[in-house]
């Protein structure tokens, strides 16, 4: 699986996975569908309700509505990735984003140039120019994506809470840090992901940063003994412990 690594606004590198080929066609099928089960229905309710008979005013009806749904089919992935954080439904579904090479949220300007470059990937070349690129190049880039700076990841992280190792071995075991039960998910998902990408980088930097970030949200300081690798681990154990117990805890 190809990835890339992006910086988070904490300075932290992780590596997302690219979005394949496969999730692509689908999400941009998915979309399709959408639309097509729109204009299937907007049909069926001008034929019920007269809208074609002779004398009716289907046919002005029906003219805007399709003037409505071609603006809307030619502005919506903009529109969507504009207001959706970087995903149309079909890429929502499939659990894939637009981001920026850079590791921030794409500008305006990236977003313009994805939309704009659809003519070539798309329109032009009958998908063939967009589905080519996106097999080749070593981002899953099409064109748009290429002049825009941008590309598509996952956005399901690679570790889940079941495969994080660091876990109580007693229920008796008393969180260093209670305050870890602010934590979400997301975070102790991240805290993990940080210190796997230490482990094959070897980069401290990854760690500290981290633990700088979680020290500052929790407020917490830890014992002069426990170094910043220690601190993230028992972070995820505090947490995995907190939750366990919240779950088995009687109504």
């Amino acid at each position: 699986m190809q990835t890339i690594r992006i910086t988070t606004t904490q300075n932290i590198d992780i590596d997302y996975e690219v979005a394949g080929l496969g999730e692509r066609i689908v999400a941009y099928i998915i979309d399709m569908a959408m639309f097509t089960v729109i204009i299937i229905a907007t049909l069926i309710v001008i034929a019920t309700t007269g809208g074609f008979e002779r004398g009716g005013n289907g046919g002005l009806g029906l003219g805007v509505m399709l003037i409505i749904y071609a603006v809307l089919f030619v502005f919506y992935d903009l529109i969507c990735e504009l207001s959706m954080n970087g995903q149309s439904v079909g890429k929502k579904v499939m659990k894939i984003k637009v981001i920026s090479l850079d590791g921030a949220r794409p500008r305006l300007g990236q977003y313009l140039l994805r939309w704009l470059f659809r003519i070539v990937d798309f329109t032009l070349t009958s998908n063939l120019c967009a589905l080519i690129c996106i097999a080749v190049s070593d981002k899953s880039q099409r064109v748009g994506d290429m002049v825009a700076g941008t590309t598509l990841i996952r956005t399901v992280p690679r570790t889940k809470m079941q495969n994080i190792a660091f876990k109580p071995e007693a229920d008796n075991y008393q969180p260093v840090f209670p305050e870890a039960a602010r934590l979400s998910e997301q975070d102790i998902e991240l805290i993990n992901e940080v210190i796997n990408n230490y482990i094959k980088s070897g980069n401290s930097m990854l760690v500290y940063n981290m633990a700088q970030r979680i020290k500052d949200l929790l407020n917490v300081t830890p014992p002069v003994e426990m170094n910043n690798m220690l601190f993230l681990q028992t972070i995820i154990k505090d947490y995995s412990h907190i939750i366990a117990q919240a779950d088995v805890s009687p109504l």
